[in-house]
């Protein structure tokens, strides 16, 4: 399984896949032009990754701003993780936002609710 790296840009993260340690790191701001043409392969990689390994998946999320359709590409991820979760696999979530902006806390608070697996919401330290 190959990994994946997408290099950010003002309006999008980076975010880089890593199949040998089942992460996958997103960070900075997304508010895409194109948000599906973004997160395409995001979904792809965690599809295969879920599909063609038995291994751990630990999303470490460091994101500043999502527009709606990134908070649309996020739930669709999400839902992977919990079907995947309700199968038995080992998967998780960190979001670790700036305590500077409350509305990102907030938004992952929202994310959190509708989450069965586990997911750790933290301030970071700059």
């Amino acid at each position: 399984m190959n990994d994946l790296r997408i290099e950010g840009t003002q309006s999008t993260p980076s975010i880089v896949a890593d199949a040998r340690t089942g992460t996958v790191e997103m960070s900075g701001d997304s508010y895409p032009e194109n948000s599906f043409e973004l997160f395409s392969p995001v979904l792809q990689w965690i599809e295969a990754y879920l599909r063609d390994t038995q291994h751990a998946l630990t999303l470490n999320l460091h994101l500043l701003y999502l527009n709606t359709s990134s908070v649309k590409a996020m739930m669709d991820i999400f839902d992977m993780l919990e079907d995947a979760h309700r199968e038995g696999r080992e998967v998780a979530v960190n979001w670790f936002y700036d305590e500077q902006n409350e509305r990102v806390a907030e938004l992952a608070e929202e994310f959190k609710e509708d989450c069965s697996f586990p997911f750790m919401i933290a301030s970071q330290v700059e």
